[in-house]
């Protein structure tokens, strides 16, 4: 098999790695991601302008990628960067709402900035375990309920929300997406600061009215919908994490290369040495477990729903590796706020947690292989 990305998409890696080289250091990412609004709206518009936006949608939606792979090349980059600007939530909420051109032009142009909020307190990442209601009334439709952690949703201008119109808690059926506009009458944020740089909110829909196109897709059907755009996130997540773990380790090698003891350089040391072989050895099979991930996006849902997992699972059992081996070859200075290693180090432990963690995903490999089986 044939991993050699294509000229245009090499060509979209190089062109966003410069801009990020250059534009995009640690120090602006640390002023960035610890402001007020928790990312950059001038960055985000030179983004756009450079298509990056774009590649994360196909030529129906009006972009020029949208497959697994262009969308591992943009969160690779984005992850060596620690950018904190709001491109998982575009990626998510645009996917279910390719249908509406105008607002997707928006999106792509980096005019409109929207917020995907599907997962609640109770839901201990469960797709299913819904409480946020969504009632048919005779102008439209009224929401009550709300949604956790909501990356950057401060930002967003339009929420994608996900409500029951049928049935309850732990069912797929009656599941439907809505799409509220932010200043909506009953829309409550509560924005925080999250620990690894950006902002996160809690959404509250106190009774909030909505027009009959509100609805995004047909009513009661959205599970599907919403389990094939989880699966790209958590493409993109695993994408982010392999550019975060290469960057530890390239970090810790050059750290080995001149940090001397007993006047040698520490990575002339055996023992550390083989610590970093092994290190190196994960990350090439969390870059493999991702592109399988990303190569079975476009295919039949037990496939790609098994290989998504099994990428999640793996990054988040390597990622722990990467991290802990790189703090702990660095000392006590890999744990201090001016060396870059720990925001990258706080990444990753964070990436594990987003859409499901390495428990969560091991445990639903075992159950779609089960569900395999019986069906067969």
């Amino acid at each position: 098999m044939d991993f050699t990305h294509s000229d245009d998409r090499q060509m979209l890696a190089d062109t966003l790695g410069r801009y990020l080289a250059q534009k995009y250091d640690f120090e602006t990412y640390k002023r960035i991601a610890a402001s007020d609004v928790g990312f950059s709206r001038e960055t985000w518009a030179a983004l756009a302008e450079l298509g990056i936006v774009g590649a994360l949608f196909d030529e129906a939606a009006g972009g020029f990628g949208g497959t697994g792979f262009d969308i591992a090349v943009v969160f690779e980059a984005l992850g060596r960067a620690l950018v904190v600007e709001p491109f998982l939530g575009t990626l998510m909420a645009g996917r279910l709402i390719g249908d509406r051109t105008a607002l997707i032009e928006r999106v792509i142009a980096g005019t409109s900035i929207l917020a995907f909020a599907h997962y609640e307190p109770q839901s201990r990442y469960d797709l299913t375990e819904l409480a946020t209601t969504a009632v048919r009334t005779d102008d439209g439709w009224v929401l009550n309920g709300s949604k956790a952690v909501v990356p950057q949703l401060e930002a967003a201008d339009q929420i994608l929300v996900s409500a029951c119109t049928d049935g309850g808690l732990g069912k797929q059926a009656g599941l439907s997406l809505f799409l509220v506009p932010a200043d909506a009458a009953g829309v409550v944020v509560r924005g925080y600061p999250l620990i690894d740089g950006g902002r996160g909110g809690e959404l509250l829909l106190d009774g909030v009215t909505l027009d009959p196109d509100a609805l995004v897709g047909v009513e009661s059907d959205a599970y599907e919908a919403i389990e094939a755009t989880i699966a790209a996130g958590i493409v993109a997540l695993c994408a982010e994490a392999v550019g975060v773990m290469e960057v530890l380790r390239d970090a810790t090698l050059d750290y080995l290369r001149t940090r001397t003891q007993f006047g040698v350089p520490i990575g002339k040391f055996q023992a550390l040495q083989h610590r970093m072989a092994t290190v190196a050895l994960e990350i090439e099979q969390a870059r493999s477990a991702v592109i399988n991930a990303a190569a079975a996006l476009a295919g039949d849902r037990w496939h790609r729903e098994r290989a998504v997992s099994a990428a999640k699972f793996t990054i988040g059992r390597v990622g722990t590796l990467t991290a802990e081996e790189a703090i702990q070859m660095h000392g006590g200075i890999g744990m201090t706020w001016e060396l870059p290693l720990s925001h990258y180090a706080k990444r990753l432990t964070m990436i594990d947690h987003q859409l499901g963690d390495e428990d969560h995903h091991l445990e639903r490999y075992v159950l779609l292989g089960a569900e395999s089986q019986a069906a067969a």
